[in-house]
């Protein structure tokens, strides 16, 4: 958002807070007017009931013409230092109005995986066990490999155990990795 954007939306927003505060004065105003109309005809025993009333109608006019402003509209006003602390109370304050939105179940399940220790696992195994090429691999391989072994088992007459298909996902993953790797090697580039 360009600095021009910025001020013409500030000017907008002043603006349109000049005519909420013109419009309750105005209301303010008419109901005084109003309520010194009835106290003059009702005496002076109603005139501090009608100026409690009065008092508590000008709240309600004030807090309808304040503008409601969401947390986060409130942080863009300010922003965090680039520190890790700055980032961190960053994070923190957008998970915080994330999961104001989101029902029980799902607020306690993000507090669990975005726990550090937890997210910290999850990085490294994604970056090691649970490779893309791996697990791609280790698919491939235990359709063909199972495929194969089903086929010549059947032909030949041997009963299957059940295992051969992980046995087959294990062969595969570990050639996916042995890629990985050597693609990195030569390379020299992670994906």
């Amino acid at each position: 958002m360009t600095e021009r954007t910025k001020d013409q939306s500030g000017e907008r927003s002043a603006e349109h807070n000049k005519e909420l505060e013109d419009t309750r004065a105005e209301r303010v105003n008419e109901i005084e007017r109003n309520l010194e109309t009835a106290a003059e005809h009702a005496g002076e025993q109603n005139t501090e009931k009608l100026q409690e009333t009065a008092e508590k109608l000008a709240d309600t006019e004030k807090k309808k013409g304040e503008k409601k402003v969401s947390p986060a509209e409130k942080r863009k006003d300010s922003p965090l230092p680039n520190t890790k602390a700055g980032k961190k109370a960053a994070f923190n304050a957008t998970m915080k109005d994330a999961r104001a939105q989101m029902s029980a179940p799902s607020r306690t399940f993000s507090k669990i995986i975005h726990n550090r220790p937890v997210e910290k696992t999850s990085e490294v195994i994604g970056a090691t066990v649970a490779r893309p090429n791996a697990l791609l691999a280790g698919s491939v391989a235990a359709f063909i490999l199972t495929l194969a072994v089903y086929l010549v088992a059947r032909y030949y007459g041997y009963p299957l155990t059940g295992s051969e298909s992980i046995a087959a996902f294990i062969i595969g993953w570990l050639l996916g990795i042995l890629f990985d790797y050597f693609r990195v090697m030569v390379t020299g580039k992670k994906a």
